[in-house]
């Protein structure tokens, strides 16, 4: 079957003459001249691509943007725009477009854009599907010291209406322990809306998060529901929070306060009743001793605390969230690997993880992606190194040469002696290692 196409574009004699190009290049193709024409087509049928005019008669692709997030589809929309509003066009990128495409149109470099859009979505999709197999909140539960106090924490505060603050470094996985929360709790048949406040335009997060109504500014062609109001009776999770302006902070601590939201141009508040989730990668208590986070509204948030550790910090976990990712990948990638060696469980154990759970699942899935055999070995891990720091011997950075000689021996040990697979290991050069070798006398 064909891959569907739709077309927005009121530009009639060009958008014919891409519809006659793809239609020729064996897409099937529909081609609109609006967005709201566009939205009921949408509804009606199933398309795999949106390729759009940034300004179109009714509104513009950003507002397209909006309701296909809203409606929670999975369909990558590319954005057509002149050369003088390229600044536009990589804003909606900001809001989930999967790319732009400056006119006039190079057919090759739409054609790899097409193509690029439709893996995206082919890998997307076979994300959520592992994400159904598996458990509730898609990810197996670590049994480290830290991890069982961290799900105590969860256990503890779940069923409360407190709000809670999360803290952690960046990929430890701190939207999967809100997640946690909101499904252990009544609220767990409601809506569990997550957004990313480090990714919302200051121009528009009034209206993304308390909704707007149709006239109130330059696009608002129609009334929206902001985050808040579509998850009445339900959680909202606004992840790294100290992100927000200080104005969207004002109204912010306002709708707590109030349970209510007024969206902008409106002349009546919506009572709402939501519980709030916050998290943060960076010291908030600090960001507000610098008087760019209201006090106020850190202690509205930080009813309760809770700190995802970092995964070197718990070494116990790593093996049993690599295998969970061994055995996702597998489904993915459409593979059959049924083991990680022992060696690499002890490289893994080793390696300090500074893009924490995150790097550990790219890791993983690389690894089954170039692994030969049924099992992942250590030359299958060309994107890790053992530890990380190691990488300064290339940079004329000291260690304690016991500490080098060591590493450089074990590594060589691992290995079986090839240098070419322990250099790529150690992330040095083979004239880096060669040097070490001769430097510390060490016998292979």
């Amino acid at each position: 079957m064909n891959s569907k196409i739709l077309i927005i574009e009121d530009d009639l004699s060009f958008g014919v003459m891409l519809q006659e190009w793809l239609t020729r290049e064996g897409y099937e193709t529909v081609l609109l001249s609006g967005i709201e024409k566009a939205k009921k087509e949408i509804q009606r049928q199933t398309f795999d691509l949106i390729l759009s005019d940034l300004r179109l008669p009714d509104g513009d692709g950003i507002l397209l943007l909006t309701w296909i997030k809203e409606q929670k589809k999975q369909l990558p929309v590319i954005i057509m725009t002149n050369y003088a509003e390229l600044q536009n066009a990589v804003l909606a990128m900001k809001l989930g477009a999967f790319d732009y495409l400056a006119k006039p149109v190079n057919p090759s470099i739409l054609e790899q854009k097409i193509k690029q859009a439709f893996n995206s979505r082919e890998i997307i999709e076979k994300d959520s599907t592992v994400r159904e197999n598996k458990s509730c909140t898609g990810i197996i539960q670590g049994s480290s010291r830290l991890a069982k106090q961290m799900y105590e924490n969860v256990k503890m505060v779940a069923d409360t209406q407190l709000s809670v603050l999360i803290s952690g470094e960046s990929g430890v996985g701190k939207e999967h322990i809100a997640r946690m929360i909101h499904e252990n709790s009544s609220r767990k048949n409601a809506p569990f809306i997550a957004v990313d406040c480090g990714s919302l335009l200051r121009e528009l997060a009034l209206s993304e998060l308390f909704g707007h109504i149709k006239g109130s500014f330059t696009s608002a062609v129609a009334d929206k529901k902001g985050v808040f109001e579509q998850a009445d009776g339900g959680t909202v999770f606004l992840d790294e929070i100290g992100n927000l302006s200080y104005d969207v902070q004002i109204q912010l601590l306002r709708t707590l306060q109030e349970r209510q939201v007024h969206p902008i141009g409106s002349t009546k508040d919506i009572k709402i009743d939501v519980r709030i989730l916050t998290a943060t990668n960076e010291n908030l208590e600090q960001v507000v001793m610098n008087g760019t986070f209201r006090r106020d509204l850190y202690h509205r948030l930080n009813e309760f605390y809770i700190t995802v550790p970092a995964l070197r910090e718990r070494v116990k976990d790593i093996s049993l969230f690599a295998n969970f990712f061994l055995e996702a990948a597998n489904e993915e990638l459409n593979k059959q690997v049924k083991k990680i060696s022992p060696e690499v469980l002890q490289i893994m154990e080793q390696y300090p993880w500074p893009g924490n759970i995150r790097e550990l699942r790219n890791v993983v899935r690389a690894a089954v992606l170039y692994a030969q055999s049924d099992e992942i070995l250590p030359e299958d891990l060309p994107v890790l190194s053992i530890p990380s720091h190691i990488s300064d011997l290339d940079n004329g950075i000291s260690m304690p040469v016991t500490d080098e000689k060591a590493l450089i021996e074990s590594t060589l040990k691992k290995m079986k002696g090839n240098k070419v697979l322990a250099a790529k290991a150690l992330k040095i050069s083979r004239k880096t290692l060669y040097n070490k070798i001769h430097l510390y006398g060490i016998d292979l």
